[in-house]
């Protein structure tokens, strides 16, 4: 999920939620609102009934059958609400309820003293709940006084409570009340909070995003095309100056100049490398003939002074010579086709073809050579490996991988060629009995000019140039070279190639 629609979605469930939590705090409100003023009227009305009447238990006591009716003509102006006269335990003496209680029906007295308590001030309490003896299992907003013999309302003996138990009414006017003054309000705040959440997320994507994509896009096109491709974006040439002045538009100018800064020390690496690459092609190439020129004198001085007594001592100078020479010669030659293979402009020539063929090929080029040296060459491609290779490099691959090992295998060892198609890839191995390379030097192996300690000879391989042109031509077929070697048993070297 992008970051556009993870912050849309963060807004427009804030504003969700926070218009729930508005209905519910107006829900919660409005209950508390009812509580509070049936309490308040409850309390109200025992104050009026006592006000005028003090001597309520005594009037209990003078004629208990007609007190049900007194009570009940008092509600005629309070609907809704019920009065229970309570003894001081809390027992339901006379009622005006419809239910028929059982004899000694008793509610819970502490809610009915902390409502005496609110009555008369010494509690500050919004609204009290208490027993409602018609429903049980609901609790009701109560109101109650403290009656006594002789004085009401005092700190004297109390002898019972006057109990009001209010109920809310459920009748239809009420709930369309409720319907036109509360639902209606909250669900048109909530539709306002939805469509102030939209616009606001509208413009927040607007005005944050669309600077961000931009950049992001940016990005994405130096990454896949590099830095050269990406100068011919909307962003050549020197960089513009945001016209924001917020935390975007430093962002967008910062990056402007990383990126400027950054196509500048591309296009300065560019041409240093190709400076390099020119620098080593022509070196490569003015020094290719006078070097052939030398090896040619050196080996006309050497046929010359073969036969001769007398020249044995300057022989051996001139064997020294050659050699160094050749290797010379042969170091200059890699050095121009690496040069070669390293222009950005090279491009391989890829032939389907059965990559055991060419190996039998090449095994047959060298067998002269591994014959002289007592070396067993044999060539190990029974099935087929088809794959797309441009076939004089990979024939150059593999003539350096065998060359290398036919350096380094003594009289007696055996070197193997070996091809494997397996799936998508081909893999082409050659393996040798020969000296093996220190886990030390094995990773820096490919690397151009490196010479491990134990490569002595001064040969073209032991400066790792041979190798560097493997490693080199697997890249170009987007595929890797890898070795494994022990010590004193031999190494094996893996080219692994995609089919196509």
């Amino acid at each position: 999920m992008g970051v556009r629609r993870r912050i849309a979605l963060t807004i427009v469930g804030t504003g969700f939620i926070t218009a729930l939590g508005v209905i519910l705090a107006v829900l919660l409100a409005y209950q508390r609102f009812k509580h509070e003023n049936l309490h308040e009227r409850g309390n109200a009305f025992l104050a009026r009934v006592l006000a005028q009447h003090d001597d309520v238990l005594e009037l209990h006591a003078r004629n208990p059958g007609d007190f049900a009716v007194w009570l009940g003509n008092l509600l005629l102006f309070e609907p809704d609400t019920q009065l229970y006269l309570l003894d001081g335990d809390g027992v339901v003496l006379v009622h005006t309820g419809r239910a028929a209680l059982p004899a000694g029906f008793r509610v819970a007295l502490r809610p009915v003293r902390q409502a005496a308590e609110a009555g008369a001030g010494r509690l500050r309490a919004p609204y009290v709940m208490g027993d409602d003896p018609e429903h049980m299992n609901k609790d009701a907003v109560i109101a109650a006084r403290a009656l006594s013999r002789k004085r009401i309302g005092n700190d004297g003996t109390v002898a019972g409570y006057l109990y009001l138990v209010a109920q809310p009414s459920d009748q239809p006017g009420q709930a369309l009340l409720w319907r036109s003054s509360v639902m209606g309000p909250a669900l048109a705040s909530v539709l306002a909070v939805i469509a102030l959440t939209t616009m606001l997320t509208a413009w927040i994507v607007a005005t944050v995003m669309r600077p961000l994509r931009d950049l992001s896009r940016v990005v994405a096109t130096a990454a896949r095309d590099g830095f050269q491709a990406s100068t011919d974006g909307p962003f050549t040439g020197p960089p513009t100056a945001s016209r924001r002045r917020d935390e975007l538009g430093q962002l967008h100018d910062g990056f402007q100049a990383l990126l400027a800064t950054l196509r500048q020390q591309w296009d300065q690496l560019r041409q240093l490398d190709h400076f390099r690459r020119e620098g080593v092609s022509n070196l490569s190439h003015d020094l290719r003939s006078p070097l052939t020129a030398t090896v040619a004198c050196l080996e006309t001085l050497d046929r010359r002074w073969s036969g001769d007594p007398q020249r044995r001592d300057d022989q051996a100078l001139v064997d020294v010579a050659l050699r160094n020479t050749r290797n010379a010669a042969q170091l200059v030659r890699s050095l121009g086709d690496l040069a070669l293979l390293d222009e950005p402009t090279y491009r391989t020539k890829p032939v389907l073809l059965d990559l055991g063929e060419v190996l039998d090929d090449i095994a047959l080029r060298f067998a002269d050579r591994a014959a002289r040296q007592g070396v067993s060459l044999s060539c190990q491609a029974d099935q087929p490996a088809p794959a797309e290779v441009d076939v004089e490099l990979f024939e150059r691959a593999v003539a350096n991988l065998l060359d290398n090992a036919l350096k380094f295998t003594g009289p007696g060892g055996r070197i193997t060629l070996a091809a494997h198609a397996q799936g998508a890839v081909v893999q082409v191995s050659v393996s040798d009995t020969g000296l093996g390379v220190a886990a030390p030097h094995q990773a820096q192996l490919f690397d151009r000019l490196y010479r491990s300690p134990a490569d002595a000879q001064g040969s073209e391989g032991s400066k790792g140039l041979g190798l560097a042109i493997v490693k080199r031509i697997a890249e170009l077929h987007r595929g890797r070279v890898e070795l494994a070697s022990t010590p004193g048993k031999g190494t094996t070297v893996t080219l692994t190639l995609p089919v196509r």
